[in-house]
């Protein structure tokens, strides 16, 4: 009975890793389908197989860096721009708020919970025009403030550090650090910030890649190429691709190009998940 029953288990087991194998399959085969065609001439992308490496890679790169007095380059700085100023404003931004909102008692923070809730439920796509017109009131629509101003708040963001700050920052921890007379600016700078960074290095890392791979805000809000981020820049090189085949080779090794940077930055983030973890189970 005992051997039916683990063969029983070992077949569950074998179901879920299947759906997961099939899941990473479907979730990579497109990004190895980007880097493999960003290998091909202009002439073999469309007549040989696909999933084989190409001979017009560094043809490519020089073709793509030279496009339009270096067109692709600008796009890339406008990327870490707006990705990287926008996720360090919101890291700083969502502690603050998170911590206030799960350590403070305030009039009125209740009702600013549920908004960041109802934030959360919102999708951006329709808040777009709505920042549009309040950008052109301000007369900013059209500069790279529109994009970065909307990306410093992020209700996740805000949210993830609330619960965060609750299950990780002992009410006891703060009340010793008052009676040791630490101010309020300290106790945060000293004694919530560094307990906070696997979660601050979380929405640094998600807002990042949110404002990096973001299309429509930039597409409402800018008219200047040259201000253009990597998502509007490619997807004008693709709409000029109607006219000159060309353009779409360039427009696919960009688009491999723009996928490094979030796995460089992935890779590099993730040593602090691994030292929490670790402190976790030293505390343990």
């Amino acid at each position: 009975m005992s051997t039916v029953g683990e063969v029983s288990r070992g077949r569950t087991k074998i179901v879920p890793t299947l759906i997961m194998l099939a899941g990473t399959l479907y979730c990579l085969l497109p990004v190895a389908w980007v880097f493999l065609a960003a290998s091909k001439a202009p002439g073999e992308l469309f007549h040989s197989f696909t999933l084989t490496f190409g001979s017009g890679l560094l043809d490519n790169l020089g073709d793509l860096f030279s496009y339009d007095d270096g067109a692709y380059g600008m796009w890339a700085l406008n990327s870490l721009l707006y990705a990287g100023v926008g996720g360090l404003l919101s890291t700083l931004v969502s502690p603050s708020a998170g911590y206030a909102m799960a350590k403070f008692e305030f009039r009125g923070g209740r009702i600013f919970f549920v908004t960041i809730l109802a934030g959360l439920l919102i999708p951006g796509i329709t808040l777009a025009v709505p920042q549009y017109l309040l950008m052109s009131d301000l007369k900013l629509a059209g500069t790279q403030w529109s994009v970065l101003l909307p990306s410093i708040i992020s209700p996740f963001g805000i949210y993830l550090c609330r619960v965060y700050a609750a299950s990780t920052i002992p009410s006891e921890m703060l009340e010793a650090a008052r009676i040791d007379g630490a101010s309020e600016w300290r106790i945060f700078r000293s004694v919530v910030l560094p307990v906070m960074v696997p979660g601050m290095v979380t929405v640094f890392l998600l807002q990042f890649v949110g404002i990096w791979n973001n299309f429509l805000l930039p597409y409402l809000m800018l008219s200047d190429t040259r201000a253009f981020p990597l998502t509007v820049g490619l997807n004008s090189l693709l709409q000029r691709g109607s006219g000159s085949p060309s353009l779409y080779t360039l427009a696919i090794i960009g688009a491999a190009l723009a996928i490094v940077p979030l796995i460089a930055l992935v890779l590099f983030l993730q040593r602090f998940w691994r030292l929490d973890l670790i402190a976790g189970g030293v505390k343990g």
